[in-house]
């Protein structure tokens, strides 16, 4: 009877050795690839005087991000991806074209239903991240902050009111380079997310030529992001 015992406590040993080693396998093979999209309500920071946001100004974002663990639990990790994002902001200063170059005017006494300059950007977030998560764990707590680059490849400007709609495309006065800081909170695949721009939307030579002040608008933009394995 001893020698039976023996037997089957030797073969539970090896089991749970061969399982502990497939388990440590996968642990060293663990990372949180992720493709992710956001949904944002943008706002205009360092906004000139006299302009103001109407309307919802909204903003996409969807794209790829390939983590690097960079600990032994590898829940701490460098994230960099490749993702694409479009942004509108509906305001009252309207975008004129004029002899080749473009006028700025604050909307104060003019009727109009609506005024808004969208972007559209091939960006590229770099992230240091935090998390919970382990190879076997799929909801968990995270804290991602990074920095995000973002060139600006097509942009328009949309007028709707008096005396006349107008629409214009690629406005040179726009900055091709945008970047800023970014940081997403949250549990599980929800996750509140911030961006911060760095730089300005226009060029900072650009001015409202009715009022002579420079445009220093940045984008900020508050919304939720979902990261899907």
């Amino acid at each position: 009877m001893g020698h039976l015992f023996c037997q089957e406590d030797d073969s539970v040993l090896l089991s749970r050795a061969s399982s502990g080693d497939s388990l440590s396998m996968q642990d060293t093979n663990y990372r949180e690839d992720q493709f992710y999209i956001g949904i944002t309500y943008n706002v205009l920071g360092d906004k000139t005087a006299n302009v103001t946001q109407n309307g919802f100004s909204s903003g996409i974002h969807f794209g790829f991000i390939r983590d690097f663990p960079v600990n032994r639990r590898r829940n701490v990790a460098i994230g960099l991806g490749l993702g694409f994002s479009g942004n509108a902001y509906n305001q009252n200063l309207l975008i004129s074209e004029l002899d080749d170059s473009y006028t700025y005017t604050v909307l104060d006494d003019v009727s109009f239903t609506r005024n808004r300059f969208s972007t559209y950007l091939v960006e590229i977030p770099l992230e240091v991240r935090w998390r919970t998560s382990s190879v076997t764990q799929y909801d968990f707590w995270r804290v991602y902050s990074g920095f995000k680059f973002g060139y600006v490849f097509y942009n328009t400007s949309k007028y709707k009111g008096d005396p006349e709609n107008s629409a214009l495309t690629n406005i040179n006065d726009m900055n091709a380079l945008q970047y800023g800081l970014t940081l997403s909170v949250g549990y599980s695949n929800v996750n509140f997310h911030f961006y911060y721009g760095l730089n300005t939307i226009f060029n900072k030579d650009t001015i409202v030529t009715n009022t002579g002040e420079r445009i220093n608008m940045k984008a900020i933009k508050i919304g939720l992001m979902f990261y899907i394995l």
